[in-house]
């Protein structure tokens, strides 16, 4: 049903905030569920996850695994991270657009001396902090939210240090409205993200076709998953489906949620080229051929 983006500089109040935004919501007349998915949620230590590029990569990609396995009609979710980058905003907001639902971001605005001084006060009383150097490196990279921006539209503007984190807040109360708020023909001020063909699952008017797609393309990847386990992080010289398939030659191990990724981006071009084109293949095995091509170009050069 909506899926809200906490954002903001590191130690300004975000998991606060988001735990009373999570609150306000349940305390609602709305019957959704709420969630929060952040790095604790995976036991993710912040200094290690924030400790290089590889690091932080991984991190975001592990959360926008969970969004995208979470977004549904049916619940709000509330992802609370520093969601500092732009790009990666306009990531959730595409898986916002797909599943067809409304988006949010509510940003925490602290100035950098306060968030200095809120870290170094957690770390002189024992509880999560952030190491100086990884700290400031964030503040430098971080990219502030811009209204202009579809990715950080509509932007609820929250001031923890001047105004405290609140139930009235005013931002609270602005982003609860604007979740719950029941939509008619006549509703101007609350936006539903439109699925577009890119984006939206393929429908395909054969729906053997569809079920032949889907399993091939599973036993794929449970072939490469159960070839990477034994491989115990060994390198991999070729995986082979079946005598009758092309090897598939990776550079590199991938993981079960870029794996999953990958099919659902194959599925979706397969469905989108049936609109224009060829039909989508009927059969397991063209399926299997079809996917492992994907494969081959994509891991291939990775």
């Amino acid at each position: 049903m909506a899926l809200v983006v906490i954002c903001g500089q590191p130690c300004s109040g975000k998991s606060n905030s988001a735990v009373c935004l999570a609150e306000v919501l349940n305390e609602s007349e709305s019957t959704l569920s709420v969630r929060i998915i952040d790095e604790m949620s995976f036991h993710l230590d912040r200094n290690q996850s924030y400790a290089d590029m590889p690091a932080e990569k991984n991190l975001r990609g592990v959360l926008r695994s969970e969004v995208d396995r979470s977004v549904s009609k049916d619940n709000i979710i509330i992802v609370d991270s520093l969601n500092s980058i732009k790009g990666y905003r306009y990531e959730l907001w595409c898986l916002a657009r797909a599943a067809g639902i409304r988006y949010c971001v509510l940003w925490c605005d602290v100035e950098e001396t306060q968030c200095r001084k809120w870290n170094e006060e957690r770390r002189e009383k024992g509880e999560a902090n952030y190491d100086d150097r990884i700290f400031e490196d964030l503040v430098r990279r971080f990219e502030k939210p811009d209204r202009r921006n579809r990715w950080d539209s509509p932007l609820f503007e929250l001031w923890p240090h001047k105004d405290g984190i609140d139930k009235s807040a005013t931002a609270i109360v602005d982003a609860v409205s604007y979740l719950t708020k029941k939509v008619d023909s006549k509703t101007r001020d609350v936006k539903i993200l439109q699925p577009t063909i890119a984006t939206q699952s393929s429908h395909f008017s054969d729906a053997n076709s569809l079920y032949e797609l889907d399993k091939a393309t599973q036993d794929v990847t449970n072939a490469i998953v159960e070839a990477q386990s034994h491989a115990l992080g060994g390198p991999l010289h070729g995986i082979s489906v079946g005598k009758e398939f092309p090897t598939i030659n990776m550079t590199r191990s991938v993981g079960l949620p870029e794996l999953r990724r990958m099919r659902r981006t194959f599925m979706k071009l397969t469905g989108q080229t049936s609109l224009s084109g060829a039909p989508p293949p009927s059969d397991a095995d063209s399926a299997k051929r079809m996917f492992i091509d994907y494969l081959n170009r994509e891991l291939g050069s990775a």
